[in-house]
């Protein structure tokens, strides 16, 4: 969830669904252009996707309706996707990722995204087939993160972060209630200070930018949530 104070600042990347292989949340890209996103990378070293071997290719297995996808750099390489719709602050907005199979030297991910809109209905955004994949057991490096990828850094950049759960293979729902917090800023590489984090409720927050507040935590240390205790109810026989 964007809170109002933000909704504004425009070169935002809410990412929410963070992993080893991929990534994805919700992005302001300009004043009028506003994003869900999800994408794969590929195990190749490069910044250039045109660089990618054959073997390494992360492929496009299907996206969801009105979904744009293609090829991303300069950050790794890989396969990107992303819907234009215009989500709202202060509304919350939920996200799923999945791996589908895992064969031989690849993986198979999925992932999905749902609105108040339309009473919280899961709809695909895209899948991709990662080869030479690194993933033989499940998920892991799971993350979060506020980012400005603009120049305009004296804008504030605030979201919350609720609710996260993993399921096993077998089915079992575990709740992720505990986060470390680590930033870019550094005092010689990113000297910014105006960075933070926390827990409001049972929500996580975090903030960037802006020269509103000074750092209220260090890098390396934890945040713990309230426990929710009741998982996402989801029928994957209807995904």
């Amino acid at each position: 969830m964007v809170p109002k104070e933000v909704e504004n600042s425009i070169h935002a990347y809410y990412e929410t669904n963070g992993f080893h292989s991929g990534y994805g949340g919700i992005q302001i890209n300009n004043e009028k252009e506003r994003r869900f996103i999800f994408s794969i990378w590929s195990l190749y070293k490069t910044d250039n996707p045109k660089e990618i071997p054959s073997q390494f290719a992360v492929n496009l297995k299907s996206k969801g309706i009105n979904v744009s996808s293609g090829e991303f750099g300069n950050e790794g390489s890989g396969g990107h996707s992303h819907l234009v719709y215009p989500w709202k602050a202060n509304q919350t907005y939920k996200f799923l990722t999945g791996i589908k199979s895992i064969a031989g030297d690849s993986a198979t991910y999925i992932g999905y995204y749902a609105m108040p809109e339309d009473n919280y209905t899961w709809h695909l955004l895209s899948q991709w087939t990662q080869n030479k994949t690194d993933t033989k057991t499940g998920f892991r490096n799971l993350y979060a993160f506020v980012e400005n990828f603009g120049n305009n850094g004296t804008d504030y950049f605030k979201a919350y972060y609720g609710n996260q759960w993993i399921i096993t293979p077998s089915g079992n729902w575990v709740e992720l209630n505990q986060a470390r917090f680590t930033t870019t800023a550094h005092p010689q590489r990113h000297q910014r200070f105006d960075y933070g984090a926390g827990v409001e409720g049972n929500l996580f927050y975090m903030y960037s930018g802006g020269f509103q507040h000074l750092k209220n935590i260090d890098a390396g240390d934890f945040i713990t949530r309230k426990l929710n205790r009741k998982h996402p109810v989801i029928d994957f026989s209807k995904l």
